[in-house]
């Protein structure tokens, strides 16, 4: 497989601060490589010439884009029609819980669209994550 054929791109709300988009990237990786397939990660140990071992990364790319919450909202509602495509979403409730009970309780008592997303990682065929996220801004440091 070539390492073009799949993508995985970071989104970031543009009301979020520098600092909590870190966190929320952070969190939604741990959550795209537990999920995703096993064609994600490159060689999985990296050796270098002192003989120090290295953990490998993703084998595609992933950038980080921003958009405005509105938009955010409907890239991920469209991400998760497509059948093919892995999201991890990061709803507000993340930030305002302390436990992992507090959050599960907080997500299930709201639907859908009561839900305000501070960010989320779309993987899977570079075409299908373009289709959505292709006019997004890179993300950076206003």
């Amino acid at each position: 497989m070539n390492y073009e054929d799949k993508k995985i791109v970071g989104i970031i709300a543009t009301n979020v601060d520098a600092a909590t988009a870190l966190n929320v990237i952070g969190h939604l990786a741990v959550s795209i490589g537990k999920y995703s397939d096993t064609e994600i990660m490159g060689k999985k140990i990296l050796t270098d010439a002192s003989g120090i071992n290295h953990l490998g990364i993703s084998k595609f790319p992933f950038i980080v884009t921003k958009v405005k919450a509105g938009k955010l909202k409907a890239a991920i509602d469209k991400a998760k029609e497509n059948k093919n495509l892995l999201v991890a979403d990061y709803p507000k409730d993340m930030l305002e819980t302390r436990t992992d009970e507090e959050l599960v309780e907080a997500v299930a008592s709201k639907k859908n669209d009561e839900l305000e997303y501070m960010g989320a990682i779309i993987y899977g065929n570079t075409k299908d994550v373009n289709e959505i996220t292709g006019k997004f801004q890179l993300w950076n440091l206003d």
